[in-house]
């Protein structure tokens, strides 16, 4: 499972084992959604967010700060994706701190 990045507590990762669209997921205390990109002609045109069967989905504040760091690191998220899964390089998970928004 790499760990891509950590932002105000929430882990985002995706498993080893992973499929198309692209996408990541988010956990913060026992709470976990997923974020889906659709990507047109090498630009990310929307990220959804999902629900994940069986788990409860991140909901307020946390699901809110989700969302804001996807907008601001969608790109790299997707870099992340292609690397480990195409090129099939290590990815450095990075920690954030600081409120993005």
């Amino acid at each position: 499972m790499p760990k891509i990045f950590e932002y105000l507590g929430i882990l985002i990762f995706f498993y080893s084992n992973e499929h198309e669209p692209i996408h990541v997921h988010g956990k913060h205390d026992g709470f976990q959604s997923k974020a889906e990109f659709y990507i047109v002609d090498g630009k990310i045109v929307e990220i959804k967010i999902r629900h994940i069967k069986g788990l409860r989905p991140l909901t307020g504040n946390k699901l809110k700060d989700f969302e804001d760091f996807l907008e601001v690191y969608s790109e790299q998220i997707v870099q992340k994706w292609i690397d480990y899964f195409v090129y099939h390089k290590d990815v450095e998970f990075e920690k954030i701190n600081t409120r993005i928004k």
